[in-house]
């Protein structure tokens, strides 16, 4: 291999580090994520759904689900219910 003069051997490639400051481009991200949502988003509302649409996930599971709910959740697979939500229930995963 020659380099690009012609003359002799080509220099070594070296590997080089660099940097992106995707600072600039995250702002820019997160500004439209907001501006897309609109001004009638609510985050406490959307929580709330969020929590009641989890509590009709695991409610009303038989005792063969609430088993592999439960070893789901020592296994770290699912993250536990908070205490006192409906799916907590005895009956209930």
């Amino acid at each position: 291999m020659t380099n690009a003069a012609g003359g002799g051997p080509a220099e070594p490639v070296t590997s080089e580090w660099f940097e992106f400051d995707l600072a600039g481009h995250e702002a820019r991200r997160r500004a439209e994520v907001l501006a897309a949502l609109g001004p009638g988003w609510d985050p406490p509302a959307a929580m709330r759904a969020e929590d009641a649409a989890a509590g009709l996930l695991y409610s009303g599971l038989d005792a063969g689900q609430r088993a592999t709910y439960r070893m789901l959740v020592a296994a770290g697979v699912l993250p536990p219910r908070e205490g006192g939500a409906a799916s907590d229930a005895a009956d209930r995963p």
